[in-house]
């Protein structure tokens, strides 16, 4: 088992941690798991914790739009968790495209959000 990936369900969310320098391999093997648990247990809300993720090079967050591109019919609703402005950048030239959020440091309030429990949701 990678220890770099972390991803199980927690309540009625999907929680995928990634810590440590990600490679292309290792966000295909976050993705499959989440898609997998998203699939087995009807759950569309996901929760990536990079927290203590190392930035990646700009390349591979167009990995994370490949992967995303083959979802099919699968909609998920996603919260990103960064430590800072620059992989708050690369979270979102990553997940462009589908729903989400980036949250800095804030875990309550992201899973607030994909719980639809803010204002404004």
């Amino acid at each position: 088992m990678n220890e770099q990936v972390w991803v199980e369900c927690v309540g009625d969310l999907i929680v995928a941690r990634m810590r440590g320098t990600v490679s292309a391999q290792v966000l295909q093997d976050c993705q499959e798991r989440v898609v997998t648990l998203a699939r087995d247990s009807g759950r569309e809300r996901v929760l990536y914790d990079a927290l203590e993720m190392d930035p990646p090079s700009v390349d591979l967050t167009f990995e994370q739009r490949k992967l995303d591109a083959a979802l099919g019919g699968l909609r998920l609703r996603r919260a990103i968790v960064v430590p800072n402005s620059r992989l708050a950048y690369l979270a979102r030239l990553a997940f462009g495209e589908g729903e989400y959020r980036v949250f800095y440091s804030d875990m309550v309030a992201a899973v607030k959000w994909l719980s639809g429990s803010l204002p404004g949701v």
